[in-house]
């Protein structure tokens, strides 16, 4: 446990220097930030880098192989200006399950803004898998970041005591809303941004909590696939026994990812991003994956398209929030 503690210790210290041209008035990385309060001449300057080769390995023969360096330097590029510069904040609060998810989001928010202003918030239940609670304390440890413990064990069995047939699915949503619950509070409380930790893979199959999981403002890892999460957490110093142990989402004693999706990760990745790309069905069966597994993708991309959107608005002008009227960018 020391070992692989010392070894991510090692990696956070070791930040990847990262100098795009940057005009006057433009924030860097290191330097004081004050929300909206960072423009030069009333024009808001963006400090994000300028990406200049392919955020994929394109010597690796596999397709969702990532250059590791480049995507943990945009993600952390990426958190310094949309939590601080476009909103102001200076601290972040996120949910650390002891996953990998989570745990590869604490390792991105310390370097983005420092172990001091990260807080972590681990919230077990009493069916929690006490690994769960071992591995979140590595990172912990591995990062220096801040933690609190909220148990949630009796606010979950405050509300199912009202409705005794509420059955495991009922029961794991509303652990999962408890979680949001929890962290919002957090994040009223100390001035904090709430930051996601879900994965491409899981919002593509609609394998979250709606209203829970996907609640957070702001998701570094929300474009990553499963298995490129897992790459890059390596690459970053994530403690090896959180990567390599089967994914849970540690709702239902002896749940997996992978035995609830009826797929596993590596398989289901490659049929998404070809599915993604537009090619159809009989592409992909021509090129040798299985008709059951590319039917399986295909069918719960298509059936939660509507977890993935705002609730759907009934327009009445030309000015419907979410429709026609949509969030200026500032580039």
């Amino acid at each position: 446990m020391q070992r692989e503690i010392e070894r991510a210790s090692r990696h956070l210290s070791a930040v990847v220097q990262w100098e795009p041209a940057a005009p006057s008035g433009t924030i860097q990385r290191g330097e004081p930030v004050a929300g909206e309060g960072a423009r030069s001449n009333g024009v808001v300057q963006n400090p994000l880098p300028v990406i200049q080769r392919p955020l994929f390995d394109t010597a690796s023969d596999d397709i969702l192989n990532i250059d590791c360096a480049l995507v943990e330097n945009w993600l952390v590029s990426f958190l310094q200006d949309e939590v601080t510069r476009r909103r102001g904040f200076k601290q972040v609060v996120l949910a650390l399950s002891g996953g990998v998810d989570s745990s590869l989001v604490a390792f991105l928010c310390t370097k983005a803004f420092g172990p001091q202003n990260v807080l972590a918030i681990r919230m077990p239940y009493h069916s929690s898998s006490r690994e769960s609670l071992e591995h979140a304390q590595l990172v912990i440890e591995a990062t220096g970041i801040c933690v609190t413990t909220v148990d949630i064990t009796a606010a979950v069995d405050g509300y199912a005591s009202h409705d005794p047939e509420m059955d495991s699915h009922r029961k794991g949503n509303v652990m999962s809303r408890m979680r949001m619950i929890t962290l919002f509070d957090y994040s009223q409380k100390l001035g904090s941004l709430p930051i996601g930790t879900g994965n491409k893979t899981e919002r593509l199959f609609g394998y979250f909590t709606w209203h829970g999981d996907d609640s957070p403002p702001v998701n570094p890892i929300g474009d990553l696939f499963k298995t490129q999460v897992w790459q890059l957490a390596r690459y970053m110093g994530v403690p090896e026994v959180i990567v390599d142990k089967p994914a849970s989402a540690d709702l239902i004693v002896g749940q997996t990812d992978e035995i609830d999706l009826g797929i596993s990760y590596p398989d289901a990745d490659r049929i998404l991003h070809y599915l993604l790309q537009g090619y159809s069905v009989a592409h992909l069966e021509t090129w040798g994956f299985a008709a059951e597994k590319v039917a399986l993708v295909k069918r719960r991309l298509d059936r939660t398209h509507w977890k993935r959107h705002l609730p759907s608005t009934a327009m009445l002008s030309d000015t419907a929030i979410g429709e026609y009227y949509l969030r200026p960018l500032d580039f």
